[in-house]
């Protein structure tokens, strides 16, 4: 049976040391919201203090199939931990304390609940209440899964490179510096890229990086190899470009015992044998000299490679991750590189993309390079949304590492904490920029919210006023904007830039 109080008040004071006029107001508020909860709610239960199942409601009825009952009098007056699969009634009973949103999952399905001690006019607990909230929140709280399964893969990224980083120092062996979360960005291009990029971890096929200098392939590689089931192994990288073409082929394939004048005595190891079990990263990888396409293309198809000056043949097992900024179908066509390498190394093609095409992602990273730029010793000076704007016009030809080498100039050359248009424009005029672009225009304020419009928009629009109005109270300081505001300077910058 129901008690007369199932919701008792928050101070927890008896009902009968208040006035009669409070009382009756707290009765009808406890009826009020056990009402509210039975009809709102997709069912209810309540157990005694004795941690039995003493009622439940029609909603609630519904669920007993699934979770093995046909007759009511089979699930009622049992206790709970008998009929209902990984509840928590009894922490609610021992603990006096609500558990106001949790995950349930069961034989009937997955759950959110929340459940409530009830008490007595002592303030004894005699019972609690569970509640079924959602019956499918894979399907009601999607929004809010998605998000935090975004948040916590980020996580998994991080802390799998902070573990990275660790045992690189400890054990000075060759790891990834980076992870998926390195790769900044929510920009569709750049949630587009990090999806191919994670597909391509779980292969073991080679995988080519496309795309122009300084948008970020080696992360990538990094990332891929970090997020693969080689992640234990090595990660070795050689940028085909940095190395002299009469010694590239000792560095793929190694050099044997005494094999010329001046040779080590004791040999030396190759790319392919340093990155075995693991991966081995070919940056430039249109640099190559053609007069050693042959041999990669033979190492790569017959799994072995044979040290200069050596007869042997030794085996390796390497995953190819290969990254070009060059077109390398056109050298094909003119004859400049293999074909049949090509298609050797474009099993998994792709193409990272500009900064140009991601450009609401510039705000977020002006954020992780300036604080990348003050744990060295510099410190970025604060961009006005005007001078962001003008950032996001301009072409960068040299994409994220043209940025940064404008963020630093900009910090080199300013005595101010502020950096405004005028004096970035000069900036990137001294950087050698022969045409700097004009500001992108800003987004209007938006002026009465429509009621009749999508809850969404008007949101964004309430946003973007809470915004101006304290920059113009902060005198335009963002990060005394973000600090009142409650947000990260990155966000701020974000709705600044993509008020939607």
């Amino acid at each position: 049976m129901m008690p007369a109080n199932p919701l008792p008040p928050s101070s927890h004071l008896p009902i009968t040391t208040l006035p009669r006029d409070a009382q009756s107001i707290l009765e009808l508020a406890a009826r009020s919201m056990f009402e509210l909860f039975a009809n709102a709610s997709e069912g209810m239960l309540l157990v005694d203090q004795d941690a039995r199942v003493v009622w439940i409601n029609d909603q609630y009825r519904r669920f007993l199939p699934a979770l093995g009952f046909e007759r009511e009098e089979d699930f009622v007056g049992h206790p709970v931990s008998s009929v209902v699969q990984n509840t928590q009634m009894h922490q609610v009973l021992r603990t006096g304390k609500p558990i106001l949103i949790d995950l349930l999952s069961n034989k009937a399905g997955t759950f959110v609940v929340t459940r409530i001690p009830l008490r007595d006019s002592d303030g004894q607990v005699i019972g609690a209440l569970g509640i079924v909230l959602f019956d499918h929140p894979e399907t009601t709280l999607q929004p809010f899964i998605g998000k935090f399964t975004a948040l916590q893969r980020e996580l998994d990224d991080t802390r799998r490179e902070l573990a990275t980083q660790r045992s690189q120092n400890l054990l000075g062996e060759r790891r990834t510096k980076y992870t998926f979360a390195s790769f900044v960005g929510t920009s569709a291009a750049a949630v587009e890229v990090k999806r191919q990029a994670r597909r391509a971890a779980h292969s073991t096929s080679p995988v080519l990086l496309l795309g122009e200098t300084g948008t970020g392939k080696e992360l990538l590689a990094h990332a891929i190899h970090a997020a693969s089931a080689r992640a234990a192994g090595p990660f070795v990288g050689l940028n085909i470009a940095a190395v002299p073409e009469t010694l590239l082929e000792a560095e793929f394939f190694g050099v044997a015992p005494g094999a010329y004048t001046g040779a080590d005595r004791k040999g030396r190891e190759g790319k392919f044998r340093l990155a075995h079990g693991g991966t081995l990263f070919l940056d430039e990888m249109g640099d190559m000299p053609q007069n050693l396409q042959a041999k990669l293309l033979r190492a790569l198809q017959e799994g072995e490679i044979e040290p200069l000056g050596s007869n042997k043949l030794l085996p390796f097992d390497v995953r190819v991750i290969a990254a070009t900024s060059r077109d390398l179908l056109t050298l094909v066509r003119e004859g400049r590189f293999r074909e049949d390498l090509y298609y050797r190394l474009n099993v998994l093609p792709i193409r990272v993309p500009p900064l140009r095409e991601r450009r609401s992602d510039i705000a977020a990273l002006v954020e992780v390079l300036s604080e990348d730029m003050a744990l060295r010793g510099t410190q970025a000076p604060e961009l006005t949304p005007e001078a962001l704007s003008l950032l996001m016009a301009q072409n960068w030809r040299g994409n994220i590492r043209e940025l940064r080498n404008i963020l630093e100039q900009a910090a080199l050359s300013s005595d101010s904490d502020q950096l405004d248009a005028p004096q970035l424009h000069a900036v990137l005029q001294r950087s050698g920029v022969t045409e700097v672009a004009s500001a992108l225009p800003p987004e209007p304020i938006p002026g009465d919210v429509d009621l009749l419009r999508p809850l969404a928009k008007q949101v964004a629009e309430l946003e973007q006023r809470a915004i101006a109005a304290m920059l113009q109270a902060t005198g335009g300081n963002k990060q005394a904007t973000a600090r009142r505001l409650g947000i990260s300077r990155a966000t701020l910058y974000e709705r600044l830039v993509n008020p939607e």
